[in-house]
Parts: C-alpha cells; structure tokens; sequence
C-alpha cells in the first residue's frame, strides 16, 4: 500500500486520520516537531520538521506517495489579537512554502498526490443566492480575516500542480468529533443542563462527521479523477438552534432548558472571533457527492447520535 505523509497529524482530525489510514493498509509518516525517537509502530513512523526554521526530514518526504496536509495553527483556540492572526495565517501559508520547496528540490520524489485541507471561512456570511443554493466551490473569497486566510492557504498549496502533483483542496466545514473542536463547546453547558442557543440561534452552520471528513480524505487518495476544490460538508446544514437541541435531546432527552445567550455577550466574550459563531454559511457539498462520495451521515440526528453512542 502507499505511504503517506501527513502534517498535522497530532490534531483533532489528524489523530482521527491517522486511525483510519492504518486500519485501511497504509504506512503513516508523522510530520512533527519533536518526533519521538523509536518507531510506535512499523507501519506508523514520525519524521521532523520545523515550519519556523525551513527545516524537514527530506528522507521521509522521499518515502511518499501522498501527502495530507493539514498544518495550522488552531483558529479557535484564542482571541483574534494581531499577533495571534498572523499565527494563525502564516502557520498555514508557511509549511505550505516548506512542502513546495522541499518537493521542488527534491527531483527523484514519488509524491503523486497531496490533499490540502481549507475551510468554509473562505464563503463568508450568507447571500440571497447561498441562502437557496448554498455557496459552491466556484464563488469568490470573502473579503474578511477568514476569507483571505482561506484564500492565502490555497494559493501557497497550489504550486504543487506545477510539478505534476495531483492537488485536492477541501474547504472543510464544522467538525463535529468527541475529541475537540466545536462539539466539545456545544456540550459543556449541556452538562449543567442548559442548551445554549447563540445569538438569536437562526444562523447556519455547515458541518460534517469526522468519520465522514476522514472517508473523505481516503476517497481522494484513492480516486484519481478528484481534482481541484471541494466543499467538505454534510448534506444538509442546520441553524444554530437546530444543532443545540437537537444535541441536547440527544445527550440529555427532556431534561434540559434552551437559553439564548445574547450576541452582545458573545461579542465581549469572544472578540472578533464572535463572527464566526453568530455568522451564517451555508455551503452546498454536490460536487463532492457528484465525484462519488456517499455520506455516512448527511443529517445532524444520526450524526450526533452515533457520537453520543461512541463516547
């Protein structure tokens, strides 16, 4: 089977990932900082890299077949101040930079394909046309914080075409996992029995299964004729609201209480980062579904409950 290098690997999506590469035949290369000195396992390896320092383990990229980028710095994990903006921009367009060039220096590379990650940030807030269509791969970057970075990430990636590498990007929705990432923050107040609606809670999410978005991504490596940008959502996004209570019934049957937090809360909470939670986006996944990919779990009940079932 391919080896496959990843960066990134020790996130949410990426420990997911690496799970299901494993258990599907492939041997794992770990891109990472501090790599631990002894194999976990022989078809589970871990390589250096250092994005700060231009430095990477030009052996273990001479290994793949396929790359798996997912590298950056985490967009939700603190306030937006300058400095954590440019952390959170140049963490992505950086170790882009570091792939591109170590794999145009590298001649005798049997990289044949890499998988970038993106995310829906690129779209923006909903139009009247998103609103009845859902934004398509096509549309333009919004022109905000999230909107450039998206737009950055993708065109650091893109100079892997120029040497004949097959390029997948896909623009990746709400994660839902029992490991981290939004659900995580959806289910603290549950535990106090309170299903905290945000803002007026009418705002749509677009998001996706991390069983789904890892199947995706085997998908890529495993079907030649994807190429370009994919929008990686489930078949239908649901508002804030509907994503609360419906988490809420799930993990907790009758036996909670809907309150709505006031955006002005989440404005001085959060920061600038408050746009993203009180924005609404809602993205349409048919060309991902049109290339063959068949979901799991394309609505928010069963996607929920089967989380809640493997917690």
């Amino acid at each position: 089977m391919k080896t496959v290098l990843i960066t990134g690997g020790t996130g949410m999506v990426g420990t997911y990932l690496i799970k299901k590469l494993l258990e599907n035949g492939y041997s794992v290369i770990v891109l990472s900082r501090n790599p631990p000195k002894q194999p976990l396992l022989n078809n589970l390896q871990y390589a250096a890299w250092n994005v700060d320092n231009g430095e990477i383990d030009t052996e273990a990229l001479a290994k793949a077949d396929v790359i798996i980028h997912l590298a950056g710095a985490g967009v939700a994990d603190k306030r937006w101040s300058g400095k954590r903006k440019k952390i959170i921009q140049q963490s992505r367009i950086e170790s882009s930079k570091l792939l591109v060039s170590a794999l145009r220096n590298l001649p005798n590379h049997k990289v044949q394909t890499c998988i970038s990650a993106s995310a829906i940030g690129w779209y923006g807030p909903d139009t009247p046309e998103s609103k009845l269509n859902g934004f398509v791969e096509t549309d333009m970057p919004y022109n905000d914080f999230l909107g450039k970075t998206c737009q950055l990430w993708e065109e650091s990636i893109s100079p892997l075409i120029d040497l004949n590498i097959r390029l997948v990007k896909y623009r990746i929705g709400i994660v839902l996992s029992n490991t981290g990432g939004a659900l995580t923050a959806f289910k603290q107040p549950l535990r106090m029995g309170i299903a905290a609606i945000l803002g007026n809670g009418s705002q749509k999410v677009s998001w996706i299964h991390i069983e789904d978005l890892c199947r995706m991504f085997l998908f890529a490596i495993e079907n030649n004729h994807l190429n370009g940008v994919y929008n990686a959502v489930a078949n239908v996004p649901v508002t804030n609201k509907e994503l609360t209570l419906t988490l809420a019934k799930v993990q907790r049957g009758k036996r909670y209480i809907p309150v709505y937090v006031p955006s002005i809360l989440l404005k001085v909470a959060m920061g600038e980062m408050s746009i993203e939670v009180l924005k609404s986006t809602t993205v349409n996944n048919q060309k991902i579904r049109d290339a063959g990919f068949t979901f799991l779990y394309p609505t928010i009940e069963p996607a929920l409950s089967h989380l809640k079932n493997s917690e």
